[in-house]
């Protein structure tokens, strides 16, 4: 099957934190773009003349909602090529041109064992899509946590929005931790793997792990789930650079 490439048009753009924007791309060839809450798309930005050094890959941050708009969540890596143009070039009205949806990084068909998402920075992005479809959808769910590590509390995506749906989803826990705040955070500091090792210090309850983020985080996590005697096979990984 031949790949299906489209254009997508820049509908909006907000700067999210001094260094993360938010990309609202319509794909006006389909009436709704389908995918599944994890699924990414992939840009082909020009940068290259080569395709696979033009390609860049984005997870979906919204959730299906039946209309042909996603939103993408994208963070300026000093030094990288796609980011760099993204910020500098792309403005409302650009045409990006796009494939998708890619991946497997989905929910399991069946939400019968905690979950418990794990992520870094714009790693919240397939997070949000899939949190915000359970509740949308009043899926059967067993508990779920959001950890979700930042250095600062103004790397924080999504934050009011992620407070308000612990409100209103029931058995959602969302669970900030900054490595580098000040006394003023009152809330979970450190880095992420202390939070699920807490959670599951007495009680090995059966669960799904998806993380998501840097390659540091997601090999330090593997490593310590599956010290704690959880099988590979619970663990769903999508890795950033």
């Amino acid at each position: 099957m031949l790949e299906q490439w489209y254009n997508g048009y820049v509908t909006r753009i907000v700067q999210e934190t001094p260094n993360t924007r938010r990309f609202w791309i319509q794909i006006r060839e389909k009436d709704c773009f389908d995918f599944k809450p994890g699924q990414f798309v992939t840009l082909d930005l020009p940068i290259h003349e080569k395709k696979n050094k033009r390609w860049r890959s984005y997870s979906i941050a919204s959730p299906p909602n039946g209309t042909n708009e996603i939103e993408l969540v994208i963070v300026l890596l000093q030094g990288g090529a796609g980011t760099t143009y993204l910020f500098n070039e792309v403005k409302e009205g650009s045409e990006l041109v796009l494939k998708g949806p890619l991946g497997s990084f989905t929910l399991p068909e069946q939400l019968d064992k905690e979950l418990f998402l794990i992520c870094t920075g714009t790693g919240i992005a397939p997070f949000r899509a899939m949190a915000h479809h359970i509740h949308t959808h009043g899926i059967p769910h067993q508990p779920v946590h959001l950890i979700y590590g930042c250095r600062q509390q103004c790397d924080l995506l999504y934050a009011e929005e992620m407070w308000q749906l612990q409100d209103q989803l029931s058995g959602f826990k969302y669970l900030p931790t900054l490595s580098q705040e000040d006394n003023s955070w009152t809330r979970h500091k450190g880095y992420v793997h202390l939070i699920y090792e807490e959670l599951l210090a007495l009680d090995k309850r059966p669960a799904y792990f998806f993380l998501c983020g840097w390659k540091e985080m997601i090999d330090e996590a593997k490593q310590r789930i599956m010290a704690m005697g959880y099988d590979r096979h619970d663990i769903h990984l999508e890795l950033y650079g």
